[in-house]
């Protein structure tokens, strides 16, 4: 059993910055991030795989959003930018030991965080 925690969420200005952090309890995984909006379905944020190679991230976030990871203390991060109410949810991370090069299926994911709400004001 892997356990993941959120952390770094919070209340934003449209155009601010936050840094997600998810520390992870075992080592080893694949690692995503997803989002949940009310009303929304949850949808794919951007992942990463254990040895840290390009990232994959949603079409909506490329170039504001960049994740990374550090091995060292089992913790991915997911810095955002250019914030917009629209990013306003609940941001997941989750853990896969799948290896490929797509992290965009949530199915893959075995363990999931509890989630960190973010809320960009306008």
């Amino acid at each position: 059993q892997v356990q993941l925690v959120e952390s770094g969420g919070g209340l934003v200005q449209a155009g601010g910055s936050l840094r997600l952090s998810c520390a992870a309890s075992g080592r080893g995984y694949g690692m995503g991030w997803f989002r949940q909006a009310p009303g929304k379905e949850r949808e794919f944020v951007g992942g990463i795989s254990w040895s840290g190679g390009t990232p994959t991230y949603a079409d909506s976030q490329k170039g504001r959003f960049t994740i990374s990871r550090n091995n060292a203390k089992n913790t991915v991060y997911l810095q955002m930018t250019t914030l917009k109410p629209e990013d306003t949810a609940v941001y997941y991370c989750a853990a896969t030991d799948y290896s490929g090069t797509s992290y965009r299926d949530p199915s893959r994911y075995t363990y999931w965080g509890q989630g960190t709400q973010v809320t960009v004001s306008s």
